[in-house]
């Protein structure tokens, strides 16, 4: 079976790693991306899309998405995770391609009328152009085929104690999102932070395919520094990936149902919680994960690289 999916990203070392995984994978079509701000700006998100599509030989529409938040103040990029153009310590990267002539919550809209049911959107990002597509057109949500976040977590955050970045980033979207009654899975920090890899796998697909993995190897070396200083690790956590692997194995992840909701303000702001409100729908939240299986799953679709 193949998944049609539309990943909205702010590459993004993790991003790099979820985008190279599904333009590998024999059974995704990556039939778009759309940028937003996060990572990095939404301009640099959008040409970062492009570097990525383009290093693995695909041509793939990239549409330009928000490049703040629904509601609330910016918060700043994340450039001390990412580095200023969003790969570590690499300059910005050449592109022949450039962004389609559409904003990012329209083209969202339009692919999922052009293929109703059958596009699964995968933001891995805050979810600010998910939610502004919602607005712009609600009846996308009985016409989408799935959703899956990388996003969230029910019993920890990492940019506060409480907060995931990407909710955080636009805590109004993500309850927008959440409150829609369409199937989602939030794949959030309870198994993210569980998926880890560490400098001996990425010199492995530095290895064995320097086109990919040998620009990860590179990418990487900074979001690992990143985790030294504050983990007192040298690895990383595979929050982007493994969302994409859950659409393709959920074998690996074991599910509970929660409705969810957001906190929007205050000092736990973009805390993602098990809502007690009978109106919202229930989504599926993966909460264990065989992470040597999820981390086997992705080394092993890079090594299929060039």
């Amino acid at each position: 079976m193949t998944h049609k999916i539309i990943i909205d990203t702010d590459p993004g070392i993790d991003d790099a790693m979820a985008i190279f995984y599904a333009a590998l994978h024999p059974d995704i079509d990556i039939v778009g991306m759309t940028s937003v701000f996060g990572n990095v700006t939404a301009e640099i998100a959008a040409r970062n899309a492009i570097v990525l599509a383009e290093r693995v030989g695909q041509t793939i529409p990239v549409a330009k998405g928000a490049a703040k938040p629904m509601v609330m103040e910016p918060n700043g990029v994340s450039d001390y995770v990412h580095g200023v153009e969003g790969f570590g310590t690499m300059p910005a990267q050449p592109i022949t391609g450039k962004p389609v002539d559409e904003p990012a919550h329209e083209f969202i809209c339009r692919m999922i009328h052009e293929h109703p049911n059958e596009i699964i959107l995968c933001p891995i990002g805050p979810l600010t152009n998910i939610a502004m597509a919602l607005e712009h057109d609600p009846t996308i949500a009985a016409k989408t085929k799935a959703v899956y976040i990388m996003g969230g977590g029910l019993n920890k955050g990492n940019v506060t104690e409480y907060a995931e970045a990407n909710i955080w980033n636009d805590p109004h979207a993500a309850d927008a999102v959440f409150a829609a009654s369409w199937d989602i899975t939030m794949v959030g920090l309870d198994v993210t932070t569980l998926v880890q890899c560490v400098p001996a796998d990425f010199e492995r697909l530095a290895a064995s395919t320097p086109t990919i993995g040998g620009f990860l190897n590179e990418a990487v070396q900074f979001y690992m520094d990143f985790y030294a200083s504050h983990y007192g690790k040298r690895g990383c956590d595979m929050h982007d990936p493994t969302a994409i692997i859950a659409i393709t194995d959920p074998q690996y992840f074991t599910i509970e149902t929660h409705a969810l909701e957001v906190i929007v303000d205050g000092a736990r702001i973009g805390q993602t919680l098990r809502s007690t409100d009978p109106s919202r729908p229930k989504h599926k939240v993966p909460m264990d994960v065989d992470a040597e299986g999820v981390k086997q799953r992705f080394l092993s679709m890079i090594e299929t690289g060039f």
